[in-house]
This record gives structure tokens, C-alpha cells and sequence, in this order.
């Protein structure tokens, strides 16, 4: 019995000592690699569908146990450009940033320190998520994307599959 205690004692006083936060960061639903399976807009003026990045684009999202997230999308048929109109075409196929992030309810709000438009670099990026199984749903807020500013107002729907890799 003494020893019972003793080492249920010496459980709780490690438990203890190991930092909340370093527990509480690990602890994400969004933990871990996603793969990108689909990336449309939704127009606010007309509520048209897009698919901005083809009809099989490319990406990953990854979510740290340090509660830091990456994303690198890509669009559909990219070639590598030849002259300064294509190198500027590829930025429209292309979203990809990182940054701290934290969770309110189905929210993570992304406070960014790196981007591929300088735009978004200090910015707070809001998306609601949904988990569906090995799914995750997310959608962004209105907005004007830098990448289809001609669209106006979108709202990107994006959905990822937990990668297995």
C-alpha cells in the first residue's frame, strides 16, 4: 500500500512538474499534417463557385504541438515561368503562410509573421473549421483575396484529408 502511494505520489509530482502550456499545446484537434483535397471561392455578389486552383490543386496545412501552423497551396498545372508576366502569374496560384495560432470554439485565429503577399505579414487570419472524421472543412471570412481581387468579396472553402505520411 505504501508503495501504491508512493509512486502514485511520484506520478502526480511529475505530472506536476511538467509546464501546462507545453500539455495544453499539444492537446489541438488540428494537430498534425493535413493534404489539401479541394480549394473553391464562393462570390459574394453572385454566390458563383469557383475552383480558383483547378480542379486538383496541391498543399498542405500542418498544425505544431507549439500551436504554430504552416500552409503551402498551390494551384493546378503549374509550370515554371520563362519571363516576368508568367513569374507574376504563379503568385495567383499560390497561398502560403505561417504563424502562431490559437483556438476559440471552431475558430483559429493565425497571427502571422511570414507570407507569400507582404500584405498579410502581422495580420490576424480568422477560419472556422470543421472535423469530420479524417476531414477538415475550413472557410474563411469575406474578404478581398489578393489573388482574385477582380472577384470582389470571396470566401475561400477549403477542405484538407489528415495525411498519412
Amino acid at each position: 500500500m505504501r508503495t501504491t502511494m508512493g509512486m502514485l505520489a511520484a506520478a502526480a509530482l511529475a505530472t506536476s512538474l511538467t509546464p501546462m502550456s507545453a500539455r495544453a499545446e499539444s492537446d489541438t484537434p488540428l494537430k498534425g499534417l493535413w493534404k489539401l483535397v479541394s480549394y473553391e471561392v464562393e462570390v459574394r455578389k453572385d454566390g458563383e463557385k469557383v475552383p480558383v486552383m483547378g480542379e486538383h490543386p496541391t498543399g498542405y496545412a500542418y498544425f505544431t504541438p507549439e500551436k504554430r501552423v504552416f500552409f503551402v497551396l498551390t494551384g493546378e498545372g503549374r509550370r515554371p515561368a520563362k519571363d516576368d508576366a508568367q513569374r507574376a502569374h504563379l503568385l495567383e496560384t499560390l497561398v502560403s503562410y505561417t504563424g502562431k495560432f490559437r483556438l476559440d470554439g471552431d475558430k483559429w485565429i493565425a497571427d502571422l509573421d511570414v507570407a507569400w503577399d507582404p500584405k498579410w505579414v502581422g495580420s490576424e487570419q480568422t477560419r472556422t473549421f470543421a472535423l469530420d472524421g479524417e476531414r477538415l472543412r475550413v472557410l474563411t471570412p469575406w474578404r478581398v483575396m489578393p489573388n482574385w481581387a477582380d472577384k470582389g468579396e470571396t470566401r475561400s472553402i477549403v477542405t484538407f484529408e489528415r495525411a498519412k505520411d
